[in-house]
């Protein structure tokens, strides 16, 4: 068994996906985190598949080139539906994407109306439809993609109140349908952010996203890796948790503050010179 704290890697194109990394922090405490969010070509959903491979292939391979890393976390769903295939053939570490969680809606939902909110990108993604021709045969499914919402998350983290009217006014799409989704999959890490906001819309809704599967997986994955996770001798305040984005500017110099209510104690900034 290896008796020493895993070092995770936990990758997406913002800071949604600390929601997914806190998740796992809560499951696995002693571990060594390193956030790593894409900002220099944020946001993902609206770029080109091919750009999106290359681009997210050359951030990790630079993030593994740099850090000792056990398992790394695609805690963004759009570089998830497109990405993980190029990722796992070229690398031997595990990996864990993040899908939308679209069957375990299907056990929540009274009125069989599940609204999947994302990004364009996700929305759009053959493997998107196939998870619903998979898991939600008999179920109205009603998909919206929005490129805002992860804009709006990303400006509600830096301290900037969500305008409520504008929220409103992207979601009538979904609140002029005869039959309004009862339960809503929330399809991009950002969103959970915003999830209060988003429940003053839709006060009925259950909302569903998928970090605490996400948590279990990783745990399960490290234990197959012989990791002793219950017994880690690092106590959980002696981790490492380092957060490296790939452009150092003004929003990234407020997030910082914020993200060390996630424990974050160190900042760094990655070079990627190939896209």
């Amino acid at each position: 068994m290896i008796n020493r704290a895993p070092n995770i890697l936990v990758f997406d194109s913002g800071i949604g996906g600390i929601s997914v990394y806190d998740e796992i922090r809560q499951k696995i405490p002693n571990a060594n985190y390193i956030y790593l969010f894409d900002n220099e070509a944020f946001p993902y959903g609206d770029k080109s598949i091919d750009y999106l491979i290359g681009r997210v292939k050359s951030v990790i391979h630079k993030a593994i080139s740099l850090f000792s890393i056990d398992i790394i976390v695609i805690a963004c769903n759009t570089a998830s539906t497109i990405c993980l295939p190029s990722l796992r053939e070229s690398l031997q570490i595990p990996i864990v994407g993040v899908v939308p969680a679209i069957k375990p809606a299907t056990k929540v939902t009274k009125n069989k109306c599940i609204g999947l909110l994302a990004t364009k990108a996700t929305v759009q993604r053959e493997y998107t439809r196939n998870l619903i021709n998979e898991f939600a045969q008999g179920y109205n499914i009603e998909l919206l993609g929005l490129s805002e919402l992860a804009l709006i998350a990303e400006q509600k983290l830096q301290g900037i109140a969500v305008n409520q009217q504008q929220l409103t006014l992207l979601m009538q799409p979904w609140l002029t349908l005869n039959v309004i989704p009862d339960t809503i999959v929330l399809g991009c890490t950002h969103y959970p952010f915003i999830k209060p906001e988003l429940a003053k819309t839709f006060p009925l809704a259950t909302f569903i996203d998928s970090g605490y599967a996400i948590a279990t997986r990783v745990y399960n994955l490290l234990e197959q890796c012989n990791f002793e996770l219950t017994n880690i001798s690092q106590p959980a305040e002696k981790a490492d948790h380092l957060v490296c984005s790939t452009q150092y500017n003004e929003s990234v110099e407020k997030i910082i503050p914020i993200l060390s209510k996630y424990n974050f104690n160190k900042y760094q900034s990655i070079s990627i010179l190939c896209d």
